[in-house]
């Protein structure tokens, strides 16, 4: 309301009541609380997919049976090594800040399994020579990680040396709700350190 004619809302305690006055000062100026929970709630990323590819030698491989060749078709074998790579994805995490490896499991074998474990991740890796002669020999390896922070989310990361031609060397799901900071902390130590190509 104004009493000049113009578009310019005078302040309410000049014609109004204290309760205008109230309305007044919380559309002039808003919350800086309310406004910087907002600003943080966008800074989550939610449910993340993401495939990479080694930029390394492949070959095309026989399927292991005659059902793979049915669901899989072609398969192709890439020339990588297990062991490292699975150290420097656990070293990725640990960057960013996740603390519990539940479960390390290679072609489809648990080589450890304690999700119980809160803060066992650096630990993991000082010892992960203990797992090197089944992760060397391996095809596959699956890690699932926890991050316990503002909030809770579960990492499934899957390396894959031997794979169908339709899949990926590896491939990321981070379900539940991610700081982007966090991520993007991972994801570049990453294709810094092991020379990811994104796919996807």
């Amino acid at each position: 309301m104004s009493r000049y004619q113009s578009s310019f809302r005078e302040p309410p305690w000049v014609m109004g009541s204290p309760k205008e006055v109230m309305d007044w000062m919380e559309a002039s100026h808003p919350d800086k609380k309310k406004e910087d929970e907002k600003k943080y709630e966008k800074e989550f990323l939610k449910n993340l997919h993401i495939k990479f590819d080694f930029d390394v030698d492949k070959k095309e491989v026989d399927p292991p049976s005659f059902i793979s060749k049915i669901f899989s078709g072609k398969m192709i074998e890439e020339d990588f090594e297990l062991f490292p790579t699975a150290e420097l994805i656990l070293r990725g995490l640990a960057k960013a800040r996740f603390r519990n490896v539940a479960k390390i499991v290679v072609d489809n074998k648990d080589i450890y399994d304690h999700p119980e474990r809160k803060s066992d991740l650096r630990k993991t890796i000082n010892n992960i020579s203990e797992f090197s002669n089944q992760i060397i020999a391996g095809k596959n390896l699956e890690i699932t990680a926890l991050f316990d922070d503002v909030k809770k989310c579960k990492a499934i990361i899957k390396i894959s040396r031997i794979h169908s031609v339709k899949d990926h060397s590896v491939d990321i799901q981070i379900n539940g709700e991610i700081h982007s900071d966090v991520y993007h902390t991972f994801l570049n130590y990453l294709r810094e350190k092991i020379g990811l190509k994104e796919e996807i």
